[in-house]
């Protein structure tokens, strides 16, 4: 995709990815498009099939919020027993599914509460007003679900923002929304370069495939896409992000379907050569019959529909972001991110700020790890947890 005919693809990949989007994809042979064949590797086969909430959480509860004119119902996962709250906000489009991989990581180095939220408008969240999508409401969700999870005395708390999820984290940490707020880390986020990609995010957004014949196949077109880089966390975090259609057609056509997934023909050819050229056609018939019986997906919310929004997500984040006076941290994928108001900051100490290289803009799913390990440290030091398992605090004021 070059808006204007013009632009690198990377670049403005990379600048997209503020809005809790798409990574850019790996760099692709010249001719080599989106739906054409790519080798995983000689005979083998990578497992795409999705993975339960289960696996990574203890438990998931819906929390009702009740006001004069309804009831919203927010979809919340949690794991741990005793520390500080770990409040997780995912990005756009994602889920609180996004953080899995990073629970069971984070649980292992620290005594730690995760509470992961499904923000309104995705996941399994149910809201009376699902286009409210403005950072003062879901702000405000924020601090209705604690005072729900905890009544008037809430545990010491640590919002965690991933993209849009960190623009919230700030602006309900700025509002006073959780009154024993001890940290706040945004991960990925930086208003200059957010603010410069808008312009592109619509084309950006049509240029993704409409939808997918299986939840495995969303699985495979994330990874291979470049959108998570980690299976793993892939094959838990997509059904958080894409649903079946309900109607058994899809409006875009069969083309929408496979749009987008790399279908690996080469390596079935080579297997069929080796099992007499049989096995492999009558799985593509059971493929076909299977596909026709059952209802594509599409994705959860319309992202292009909260375009009024953006601009009011990121507009200011960096002086709101060095305002909040608790101890702060900034994940990034690059140091090329920071803006002129961040990088002051950040050499006045405001903050602490580490660099994840080799990481695409989901940092927390493709290196949950190093994620883990930033955060755990990060409260470790200032003293809000203490370690579990033998984990080693890597700064010498620890």
């Amino acid at each position: 995709m070059r808006p204007g005919g013009t632009t690198d693809t990377g670049g403005i990949m990379e600048k997209q990815l503020h809005l809790g989007r798409l990574p850019p994809r790996p760099p692709m042979p010249a001719g080599l498009q989106s739906g054409s064949k790519m080798r995983m590797g000689p005979g083998r086969r990578r497992d795409f099939s999705p993975v339960p909430w289960s696996q990574y959480f203890e438990s998931m509860e819906d929390v009702v919020v009740e006001s004069e004119t309804g009831k919203d119902s927010f979809r919340i996962y949690k794991s741990g027993s005793e520390g500080p709250v770990l409040f997780l906000l995912h990005g756009g489009g994602h889920s609180a599914l996004s953080w899995a991989v990073f629970t069971t990581a984070i649980i292992s180095r620290i005594k730690c509460r995760v509470v992961a939220l499904d923000q309104r408008g995705h996941g399994e969240t149910k809201v009376r007003n699902t286009e409210d999508l403005s950072a003062e409401t879901m702000a405000k969700d924020i601090g209705n679900v604690v005072e729900l999870l905890y009544g008037d005395l809430p545990p010491p708390i640590m919002l965690i923002g991933h993209s849009m999820g960190g623009a919230i984290a700030v602006h309900t940490a700025a509002a006073n929304h959780v009154p024993s707020l001890l940290g706040l880390c945004m991960i990925d986020v930086v208003e200059g370069t957010a603010m410069d990609a808008l312009n592109s995010m619509q084309n950006f957004l049509r240029s993704r495939p409409k939808t997918f014949k299986s939840l495995e196949n969303a699985i495979e077109w994330s990874v291979k896409s470049g959108q998570i880089r980690n299976p793993d966390s892939a094959r838990v975090s997509m059904a958080g992000q894409i649903k079946q259609c309900e109607e058994d057609s899809s409006p875009e056509g069969p083309k929408a379907i496979v749009e987008g997934i790399i279908e690996e023909e080469e390596e079935e050819e080579e297997d069929e050569e080796e099992n007499g050229g049989h096995s492999i056609n009558k799985r593509k018939k059971e493929d076909d019959t299977e596909t026709k019986k059952e209802r594509p997906y599409t994705w959860r919310i319309e992202l292009s529909k909260t375009e009024k929004y953006w601009d009011g997500w990121f507009r200011g984040l960096s002086n709101l972001f060095l305002s909040c006076p608790i101890p702060k941290q900034l994940l990034l994928a690059g140091v090329d991110r920071l803006d002129k108001d961040l990088t002051i900051g950040q050499m006045q100490g405001k903050f602490q700020m580490q660099v994840l290289p080799q990481c695409g803009h989901a940092v927390h799913e493709d290196a949950p790890d190093k994620v883990a390990e930033a955060v755990a440290t990060f409260l470790v030091r200032h003293r809000f947890a203490e370690s579990v398992g033998g984990f080693q605090c890597v700064y010498p004021a620890c």
